[in-house]
C-alpha cells in the first residue's frame, strides 16, 4: 500500500510517501507562505525518490485542519488534483491526528492528549484525545473546539500531554491551575509522514472516514469588498 500525504496546515509544509507500513521518502519546507508553489515540486521529488508514479499509489492524503486557510487549501487542491488524474481516493487527516501520531508512546501512556493550535487573539483550537493504557492505538478525538486561553476546559484525569504550536501557552495555563500534570511535548507542528500513517489506518478501516475538505473551528475571516462606487472606510 502506497500513500502520498501532504501537509501545509501551520508554519511549514511537508510531503511524505509511505509504503509497506513504513516511511519511504519525505520533503519539508519552512515558512508560512508560498505553500501552493512549494508543494508540487516536493511531491514530484518524493515520488521520484521512491521510483513511483501517481498511478502506483493507493491513495492521497492531506491534513485538513484546523490551520491556516491558504495552506489547507493549497494542500487539498494538490491532493485532489493528483488523485483525480490517477483515479485515487483522497483521505482527510486532522491536524490533531497528525500531532498525536508524532508523540512518543511513553508520553501518551495514561495521559489525555491535547493538540493545541494557535487561533490568535488569545484563543486556541483544541483536539482532545482521551487517555489510553500503553499509549498505543490510533487517534480518536472529539471535533476541534475553540477556547479562550483563560477559559480552557477541565483536564479529565489530571494528566495531559500537550502538543501543537500553542502547546506552551496551554500547558502553562493548565499547570497554573494546580492539580494538573501537564506534560509539554516537543511536537509542535504536524508532519506529512505522520499524516500518511494516520491515513493508512483510515484506509484500512481502523479509523472512521474523514472527508478531504477544510476543517475549521470557526468560519474563515473574509472581508467583503467595497461595492462599486462606494468609498472605502478608513
Amino acid at each position: 500500500m502506497f500513500i502520498l500525504a501532504l501537509d501545509a496546515s501551520l508554519s511549514w509544509c511537508s510531503v511524505a510517501l509511505r509504503g509497506d507500513g513504513k516511511p519511504l521518502a519525505r520533503r519539508s519546507r519552512e515558512g508560512d507562505r508560498g505553500h501552493a508553489a512549494a508543494l508540487p515540486p516536493m511531491a514530484a521529488a518524493v515520488l521520484a525518490e521512491a521510483g513511483l508514479r501517481a498511478a502506483d499509489l493507493d491513495a492521497v492524503a492531506a491534513v485538513v485542519g484546523p490551520g491556516g486557510f491558504t495552506g489547507l487549501r493549497a494542500a487539498l487542491a494538490l491532493a485532489h488534483g493528483i488523485a483525480l488524474g490517477a483515479g485515487l481516493p483522497v483521505i482527510g487527516v486532522t491536524t490533531g491526528e497528525a500531532l498525536f501520531a508524532a508523540i512518543p508512546p511513553d508520553e501518551r501512556a495514561g495521559r489525555a492528549v491535547w493538540a493545541a493550535v494557535d487561533a490568535r487573539r488569545g484563543r486556541v483550537v483544541l483536539e482532545r484525545f482521551p487517555a489510553r493504557n500503553g499509549g498505543g492505538g490510533g487517534p480518536s478525538a472529539a471535533p476541534p473546539e475553540l477556547f479562550d486561553l483563560d477559559e480552557l476546559p477541565p483536564a479529565e484525569g489530571g494528566r495531559v500531554s500537550v502538543a501543537g504550536d500553542a502547546a506552551e501557552a496551554v500547558a502553562g495555563r493548565l499547570a497554573a491551575r494546580g492539580g494538573v500534570d501537564a506534560l509539554l511535548s516537543a511536537v509542535r507542528r504536524p508532519d506529512a509522514a505522520e499524516a500518511a500513517f494516520v491515513a493508512e489506518l483510515r484506509l484500512a478501516g481502523r479509523l472512521p472516514p474523514l472527508p478531504a475538505r477544510p476543517l475549521y473551528a470557526e468560519p474563515p475571516a473574509v472581508r467583503r469588498p467595497p461595492s462599486a462606487g462606494a468609498s472605502e472606510p478608513a
